[in-house]
Parts: structure tokens; C-alpha cells; sequence
């Protein structure tokens, strides 16, 4: 297949099946070119290095996630949403997360979000300089959130590609790490009722309690404001 044959655009939908069977560590222009049944030189031709690539890879994701109509609901309904769609995209992809630690990213379709982000905390009543710190508090509670389960994955395909047992491994960790936890007594009270294989996982429903509580806090700041401008 030569390069006329490609285009960015498949390069780039390649490249994401790539980054979510392989990770950041498996993405390589030949890898990428074999996957495509083409040359790395013809790769080459429309997208010049890695960078570039993750760089395209992850704004291209960033159009799963739907943006709520703000017209047609309130603004808490809409933030539940939008940061619940942009956890879900990043638990698809988990390599997003450990790209932002690592590369450059932007793009319109990563800028779309982050406007979006500001018309919705505007319209929730915050001045301009708060909206920018209610859309960075969510973004950076929805990336920490997808941490652990991008970190997972990344720890289990490592260990499979050493050829080690990777089932043995993790149950090995975990029954060290509840060893230690044991020492200390809410930990103890907690372990009394958890699998050892749980013990690194957070608790069932931790995303949305932590979005709500943010969001109760944003609630109640704005109506602090309102308050105090009546007065």
C-alpha cells in the first residue's frame, strides 16, 4: 500500500486501536505502518514523528466525549455529564492519562471541551476567573480519578510482555500490601471485610460522590455570592 493510499485520518484511527491494544510504549511507526499493511516511510509522508502522532491520537479522542445542550438542561446536570463522558473516555483509552504527564497535547478537538467547560461554569454563575478554576478543579478530579485504572493497565501489560505470571504477581502484591495494612486500625476494621484482590481498588461509587461533592461545593460558593450581593 503506498503512501497515496493513506491518509491522516486513517493513520490516526490506526493509531488509537494501536495506543489502546499497546500503550504509549508500543507505539512506533512500524508497528503503526504494519498494522496499516504499509511502509513506515509512507506513515512518515503525513504524520512526521510520534510526538505528532499521540498528539493527533488523543485530540481525536476527545470527540467520543458528548457535550451536554446547555440550553436544554441546568448546569449541575450538564457537569455531571460532561465529566462523567470525559471519565469514560479516558477508562477506554487509558493511555490518555499517562500521555498528558508526558507529551504536548492540544488541539480543537481537546479545545472544545475546554471551552465548553468554561460557558458551563459561566452560565453556573461564576465570574470568568472562577469559571477557569471550576473547569480546571473537575478536569483535574476527572484525570486522577482514571489514574488508577490507567496505571493498571499499564502495570498488566507489562508484566504479561515479561512473560511473568501476571495473575500470581498481582495476587502476590496485594498480599503484601494487606500484610502492612493490617498494622494500622481502619485499615484493619476495612480489610475485615474486603478481598485481598479489592484492597488497591477504590470504593463503589467513589467517581460520583467525588463529582457531586465538588459540584455541592461549587453550589454553595455561588449561592455564598449571591447572597452577599444582595446584602
Amino acid at each position: 500500500m503506498g503512501r497515496d493510499t493513506l491518509t491522516a485520518d486513517r493513520i490516526i484511527r490506526a493509531a488509537v486501536e494501536l495506543l489502546d491494544d499497546e500503550g504509549l510504549d508500543g507505539l512506533n511507526m512500524r508497528s503503526l505502518a504494519k498494522r496499516l499493511g504499509s511502509a513506515a516511510t509512507a506513515v512518515y509522508w503525513h504524520i512526521k514523528t510520534k510526538d505528532d502522532l499521540v498528539r493527533l491520537a488523543s485530540d481525536a479522542i476527545w470527540h467520543e466525549v458528548e457535550l451536554p445542550d446547555l440550553d436544554a438542561t441546568d448546569w449541575r446536570t450538564a457537569a455531571t455529564a460532561h465529566a462523567s463522558g470525559m471519565h469514560a473516555m479516558l477508562t477506554r483509552h487509558p493511555w490518555l492519562v499517562q500521555a498528558f504527564g508526558s507529551h504536548f497535547l492540544y488541539g480543537p478537538g481537546q479545545a472544545r471541551h475546554n471551552d465548553f467547560s468554561l460557558s458551563l461554569y459561566e452560565k453556573a454563575g461564576f465570574a470568568a476567573a472562577d469559571a477557569d478554576r471550576a473547569a480546571a478543579t473537575v478536569l483535574t478530579f476527572v484525570l486522577g480519578s482514571a489514574l488508577g485504572p490507567a496505571a493498571q493497565v499499564s502495570l498488566n501489560r507489562r508484566l504479561s510482555k515479561d512473560g511473568a505470571d501476571t495473575g500470581q504477581l498481582m495476587a502476590d502484591a496485594m498480599a503484601h500490601a494487606r500484610e502492612t495494612a493490617m498494622r494500622f486500625p481502619r485499615l484493619r476494621e476495612r480489610l475485615g471485610t474486603t478481598a485481598a484482590t479489592e484492597y488497591a481498588a477504590a470504593p463503589d461509587d467513589t467517581f460520583a460522590f467525588g463529582l457531586q461533592s465538588i459540584l455541592d461545593g461549587f453550589e454553595a460558593r455561588l449561592t455564598a455570592d449571591r447572597a452577599s450581593r444582595r446584602e
